[in-house]
């Protein structure tokens, strides 16, 4: 019995241990991302293996830009879509968190989120797509990590520069090319409200980009925008 005492002791300092380096591994990266780019992310190179088992020679649609070179539109956009009290809240807007969860027991099903831009980006840059308590666990400490390290002007420069926008198109500078033919710092009010209606569920609009609910969240999108307060 005291063996297994003891090597159940060894087993959870061990796990421990293993758990702490992973955290200080991606406190690092965070801190490396203040004055440096990220080159990819979890969630990209997701999306590079699975278009590669189709076609070996497939490639992402990426191009970095500073945040000086992204529309203002688009920032306001994407604030009042995903995101309203971004530059107040620290990581975690609790209000929309309790009614999506409120929506979510009344259908029986996901079919909200309350993910604030800070934890999506925590999402993306490191973690998986599954819906696990652990996952969901780790995304909420590197989020305590990114808003910690990060201001929010960081923050939304490095979220609009990584999120997916369509089949294998991630970041503003691609979207903008793919869908408008034009840079980021070019779209206009519509485009990039057309735009932040899309981040929910990119791919599929990526096929279908002219479905009526797109067309009503867009215009709801623009509503809103003026409203949106940026860092």
């Amino acid at each position: 019995m005291r063996k297994l005492l003891r090597f159940t002791g060894w087993l959870a300092l061990a796990l421990a241990g293993i758990f702490l380096a992973v955290q200080v591994s991606y406190l690092a990266r965070v801190w490396w991302w203040r004055d440096h780019n990220p080159g990819t992310t979890a969630f990209m190179q997701r999306s590079l293996d699975a278009l590669r088992a189709k076609n070996p020679n497939a490639r992402l649609q990426q191009s970095w830009v500073p945040y000086e070179r992204i529309s203002v539109h688009l920032k306001r956009a994407v604030v009042a879509a995903e995101d309203a009290k971004f530059v107040d809240h620290e990581g975690f807007d609790w209000e929309a968190i309790e009614k999506a969860r409120e929506k979510n027991e009344k259908k029986g099903r996901v079919v909200a989120g309350g993910s604030t831009i800070s934890q999506q980006l925590a999402k993306n840059l490191f973690l998986s797509a599954d819906r696990s308590a652990w996952r969901k666990g780790e995304e909420a400490l590197i989020t305590v990590m990114i808003e910690r390290v990060l201001d929010k002007r960081r923050i939304l420069e490095i979220y609009l520069n990584v999120i997916e926008w369509g089949e294998g198109v991630f970041g503003a500078e691609a979207a903008a090319r793919h869908y408008f033919g034009t840079g980021a710092a070019g779209l206009g009010p519509e485009a990039a409200a057309r735009l932040a209606a899309m981040v929910p569920n990119p791919r599929f609009y990526d096929h279908h980009r002219n479905t009526a609910w797109l067309g009503r969240k867009t215009q709801l999108i623009l509503a809103r925008m003026p409203a949106a307060e940026l860092p």
